[in-house]
């Protein structure tokens, strides 16, 4: 694949860039996952900035004007000012701009740091572990001065953002990663000029449980199970066995690939069509599950069967949802407490 922007020659395909901010990289490897579909690719597109896989320099692309990209998939959080420079710099460039994977549109795993902030996350890495060694508890700067002149690292923001919540997104491809058919078929879709109503989820409307083809028969359940506690029946819900499966408020897409390997669903796909809080939603049809009208017993069943609400409710949605972050006292990007900040939902 070459970069011919770069080298100054124009071939006349449609540009297409892809970027990795706050995720661990897995999406990247996805859209190797098209296969020999790649060298199709290749063929239809120039791709001009992908820093995982060819050279290519930020330079060259403030260089280009405006919406000369014609596709764009960025995958990952906002965490710091470098990734939210590039987010709004490949903004600008793009014609089209695709929230790629969950990071991108939920936050995903690096979302549940906004459990803690700054000052935590920075104390735990870099001096509390077992394995650091550092009694002075030195911690990046943002600004080192050195005998050469002064060392610049990204600002590391106290709350991870989504993409969608630091610009514009026109469309989002759900997945911890996405499918390579879903990726294939978002290609094409722009090649061929037959892409959904901008701010649309490229992929299905339905739920993960509508693919799977497990019996479902409506039963209530006694108690949640952990999946180490039982090995599950095959052939029957995992709900309705009482492991929680998060299918029920996960959209479709995936092929229901981890119930169908006696895995339950633990909601990478993200919400639903019209579900604003994939939490709450889950939360709601777990509680529908359960076999008493006692308040205090239903509580007593939740708060058993599911220790850790926030890792299970809201694994990889965080983020994006309602609550946004823990309560605690936030602070700035500078590592500065502010009152504002401690308010739910207060970002940096």
């Amino acid at each position: 694949m070459s970069q011919t922007h770069a080298h100054g020659r124009s071939s006349g395909k449609p540009k297409l860039a892809l970027y990795w901010a706050a995720s661990c990289g897995g999406c990247e490897i996805a859209v190797l996952a098209i296969d020999e579909k790649i060298l199709t690719v290749a063929e239809h597109f120039d791709v001009v900035f992908w820093p995982c896989a060819v050279d290519g320099k930020v330079r060259d692309i403030e260089k280009m004007a405006d919406g000369e990209i014609r596709l764009c998939l960025f995958n990952g959080g906002i965490r710091t000012s470098e990734q939210e420079y590039m987010a709004r710099l490949l903004r600008r460039k793009s014609q089209v701009l695709v929230a790629f994977g969950s990071c991108a549109q939920e936050g995903c795993i690096p979302g549940l740091a906004n459990l803690s902030n700054r000052e935590e996350i920075f104390r735990t890495v870099y001096r509390d572990t077992l394995s650091t060694d550092n009694p002075q508890g030195i911690y990046p700067q943002p600004e080192t001065a050195v005998p050469e002149g002064k060392l610049h690292l990204p600002i590391f923001y106290d709350t991870l953002k989504t993409l969608g919540q630091t610009v514009e997104v026109d469309y989002y491809l759900p997945g911890c990663p996405p499918e390579a058919e879903n990726i294939w078929e978002a290609l094409v879709a722009v090649l061929e000029g037959r892409l959904p109503e901008r701010g649309s989820v490229i992929g299905k409307n339905t739920t993960v449980c509508d693919e799977c083809p497990r019996i479902r028969e409506e039963k209530k359940i006694k108690r949640f199970k952990r999946i180490w506690e039982v090995i599950p029946d095959q052939e029957h819900c995992l709900l309705e066995q009482g492991i929680i499966c998060c299918g029920i408020a996960t959209r479709a897409g995936c092929g229901a690939k981890c119930p169908q390997v006696n895995s339950p669903c633990i909601g990478c796909h993200g919400p639903n069509e019209g579900v604003e809080d994939f939490g709450g939603r889950l939360l709601s049809a777990l509680a529908s599950m359960i076999d008493s009208n006692d308040p205090n017993e239903i509580e007593r069943i939740i708060r058993e069967g599911i220790p850790d609400p926030v890792g299970t409710l809201y694994r990889f949605n965080l983020a994006s949802s309602l609550l946004r972050r823990s309560r605690r006292a936030a602070t700035d990007g500078n590592g500065q407490k502010g009152a504002a900040a401690s308010k739910l939902g207060a970002v940096s």
